[in-house]
Parts: C-alpha cells; structure tokens; sequence
C-alpha cells in the first residue's frame, strides 16, 4: 500500500474535534507503548516484593495498548467515511453509531485492566491472598459487577442505534453499587493494613495516593456513562475525556506504585551501607 494512497484525517475534510480526538486515541495508544517497555525494563530497580507490580503494570499496558490500537483504527475508519458524508445528521447518527461500538472495545479493557490495578493498589501495602481470600476476592467481584453492569448499560440501544435512556441510567444505577462496595473495600484495606509496622512510609503514601486516584478519576467514567443520554453532548469530547482517564488511571498509578517500591528499595540499600559491621579475630 503507497502513502500516498492512506487517508490521514484533517480538520478541514472531518473537522477539527474529531481530529483532536483521535489525536489523543494515538497519544494514549503511545503511552500504553511505552509504559509496557518502562515497566519490563525496570523491574530489578524496585523492592523484591514489589516485582510483582511491574509486572501488573506491563500486563495493564499491554492489553491497553491492543484495545487503544483497535480503538484508533476503528475511529480513524469512521473518519474516513465521515470525509464523505456532507449531510450535518448523517455524520451525527455516524459518529454516535461509532461510539457505541468503541464502547464495547473499552468495557473489554476495562474487565482484564481494572482488577490488574486494584490488585496492583493492594500489593503495596503487601496483603497476601491466601491470608485474606475474603477480602480480595469482594474487591475483584465488585470491580467485575461493576464493568459488566456498566457494559450492559451501554448495550440498551434500540434498533436503530439510538440510546434507551432510562434503561441504561437504571444499569448505571447498578453499575454504581460495584463501584461503592470498591471504593469501601480500599477504605477498609487502608484502616487495616496500612498503618502495619512491616508498611513502609513510602508505601503508605504509594497505597493512599493510587486509592484517592480510583475515588476521584475512575468518577470519570460515570459521569460521561450520564452524558450519553443527554441530548445535545458531542460524544467526541467523551473520548477525549477517557482517553485521558485511561492514561492518568493506568500510566499514573503505575509511576507512582514504581516510585513509592523504588523508594523503599533504595531506603533498605541506604540502611544496609550505613549498618554497623563485626569483625570476627
């Protein structure tokens, strides 16, 4: 295939938001890229018992990656066949048609990714499974409840591709209870566990920080499920607003769970050069 031949969207043939949304589909798709690489390549650079962490983070990035990857081409096949279309309702019914299948793609990531940063969250304050089942496996099911309640929500559509508003608040209203029960299992697991003498400052601040970003920027999500069924929203600043969700929830947790591990490995490497040390004569 020539160059010459690959359509490349502009603002003058699709108009400029729908440019600058696919702009950030490829600028998290990038992210996703290099967090991937970051988290393998830095592996020894953490505590032992935070190597676990890396490797959530590049499994996270990975599957983000592949899902950003047939996001942006899904949306950039949708801008090639807007290019063609003059008709201001015809380009509307096409973009809101393309949003609802892009939002399959996104619950999918959001099944395999959202367990992986809980239990990358968890890690931090180091709870081991076996000692705490119950506890675990109450986070990961509600999380579960929550996407899969969430993408049932998305799927109340009518024949014609149109929302069905009040069912789909009614499964946001469920989808919601998982997103509560998550929130106050990461209360409890911070009352707990945090304040134990084997967690160390580093990762008390690591643990804190990851659980306010799951309160505050997960919130995201809900509040552009809501937008969808008000008339008058151009779906393309949602995008816009997960695409950026996305990248601060999976690019952002991950550096901070890297930098709270490679504090407390660095601390024990400082302990270790100033120890006292006997001679045996």
């Amino acid at each position: 295939m020539e160059f010459a031949h690959t359509f490349l969207p502009t603002a003058a043939s699709v108009g400029l938001l729908p440019v600058i949304t696919w702009f950030f589909m490829l600028i998290a798709l990038y992210a996703f890229i290099g967090n991937f690489i970051f988290a393998l390549s830095t592996r020894t650079s953490v505590a032992p018992e935070h190597r676990i962490s890396r490797n959530y983070t590049a499994i996270i990035a990975a599957v983000a990656g592949i899902s950003y990857f047939l996001i942006q081409s899904y949306y950039h096949d949708m801008l090639e066949e807007l290019a063609h279309l003059s008709d201001p309702d015809k380009r509307l019914t096409l973009i809101n048609r393309s949003y609802n299948a892009i939002g399959q793609l996104r619950y999918m990531d959001w099944a395999v990714t959202t367990p992986l940063l809980l239990l990358k969250i968890v890690s931090m304050v180091k709870i081991r499974y076996r000692d705490h089942q119950l506890l675990i496996n109450t986070l990961l099911i509600a999380d579960f409840f929550m996407i899969l309640t969430g993408y049932i929500g998305e799927q109340q559509l009518s024949v014609d591709n149109q929302i069905l508003v009040v069912p789909k608040l009614i499964w946001g209203a469920v989808s919601t209870i998982g997103y509560v029960i998550v929130l106050l299992t990461l209360w409890r697991i911070w009352r707990t566990f945090a304040q134990s003498s084997s967690v160390h400052p580093e990762e008390r601040w690591g643990f804190r920080l990851m659980a306010l970003m799951t309160a505050t920027f997960w919130g995201v999500y809900p509040i552009g499920y809501i937008l969808t069924t008000m008339e008058g929203v151009n779906l393309n600043w949602i995008h816009i607003a997960f695409s950026v969700a996305d990248i601060i929830n999976k690019v952002g947790v991950g550096a901070i769970a890297f930098q709270a591990a490679e504090q407390v490995l660095e601390r024990r490497v400082s302990e270790a050069a100033t120890a006292p040390y006997h001679t045996v004569g």
